[in-house]
């Protein structure tokens, strides 16, 4: 009987520690369009890799003709939310608004973004994120419209989660609940001798040790996208979203900026020897058709995989 109950006990020990595990390991993806619509390719991967939890670009913040910071480029809802999806409004917010006066931003932005949540059916959410590559002669005006933002959105049961970049590690974490390491965007993508920009472990690696004493709980973030980039004599032209975007003359050359599996690996096995716990939630950047046939299921799961 003795034995009976502590095999009894053993298995209920086991049994809530693979819950524990199963609710701190998640994935998330970004989506960064400005429509949003979940077509079947994109409900197909969302389902076959168990992605519940989707970061989701509202709108940016921009510095207007008035000098003004004024939202832009709001996302268009052609699809209802899916029941199952936990949805994280995200507001990119371009760095030199915090040169501006931004005193009442707090509170206009958490209005637009619970009016958008209410008109488009989203429901009740948990957390907001906020999206801005802040610099040490922004810091101050940054972090206090996050302390107050953050007021705001406690009062209303809400979360505040920050974008980190890379070279943001060394300073003080901003007034948030957690942030999103951002392992993309590493080098400068207007010198076509950059071949890698939008991940080099030869940038990443110096910031990384910074990772061990960062106070702020975080995830990170794995690029998936690729840039068409159009260089003119060797000169910067612009990013290539669609084939007639840009003037592209004879001579021009185009070149295919995009990580390959084993970058985004070896990304995350660096990120994992400073700061396992930064991997118990990896997010993938972003959720568009290319990006997401690009690799075999497998490789999207080793990605995924804590």
């Amino acid at each position: 009987m003795r034995n009976k109950i502590i095999i009894a006990l053993v298995a209920l020990l086991l049994l809530l520690f693979t819950a524990c595990k199963e609710q701190q390991h998640s994935r998330g993806m970004y989506y960064w369009s400005t429509t949003f619509q979940l077509d079947s390719t994109k409900k197909s991967f969302l389902k076959e890799h168990q992605i519940n939890r989707i970061y989701l670009r509202y709108f940016d913040v921009v510095v207007d003709d008035n000098g003004e910071p004024m939202p832009n480029a709001t996302v268009r809802f052609r699809d209802s939310i899916p029941q199952q999806l936990e949805i994280i409004p995200t507001v990119f917010i371009v760095n030199d608004c915090m040169k501006k006066d931004v005193s009442d931003l707090p509170e206009k932005m958490l209005r637009r973004i619970l009016q958008m949540n209410e008109t488009h059916h989203v429901g009740k959410v948990k957390e907001i994120q906020i999206d801005c590559d802040w610099t040490g002669s922004t810091r101050k005006t940054f972090f206090s419209f996050m302390e107050k933002l953050r007021t705001l959105a406690k009062e209303q049961g809400i979360r505040l989660s920050s974008t980190i970049r890379l070279h943001q590690l060394s300073q003080t974490p901003p007034p948030a609940d957690r942030g999103i390491l951002m392992m993309y965007n590493t080098g400068d993508f207007t010198q076509l001798s950059c071949e890698h920009p939008i991940l080099d472990m030869r940038d990443v690696k110096p910031y990384l040790p910074a990772l061990r004493r960062y106070k702020l709980p975080l995830s990170t973030a794995y690029p998936l996208y690729r840039w068409k980039i159009v260089f003119r004599n060797g000169r910067y032209i612009g990013i290539l979203h669609t084939d007639d975007e840009l003037p592209v003359l004879p001579g021009d050359s185009i070149a295919i900026r995009q990580p390959e599996l084993s970058e985004i690996l070896e990304a995350k096995e660096a990120v994992s020897k400073q700061q396992a716990r930064a991997n118990d939630e990896v997010i993938l950047f972003d959720l568009n058709n290319s990006n997401i046939t690009r690799f075999k299921h497998k490789d999207y799961e080793e990605i995924l995989n804590h």
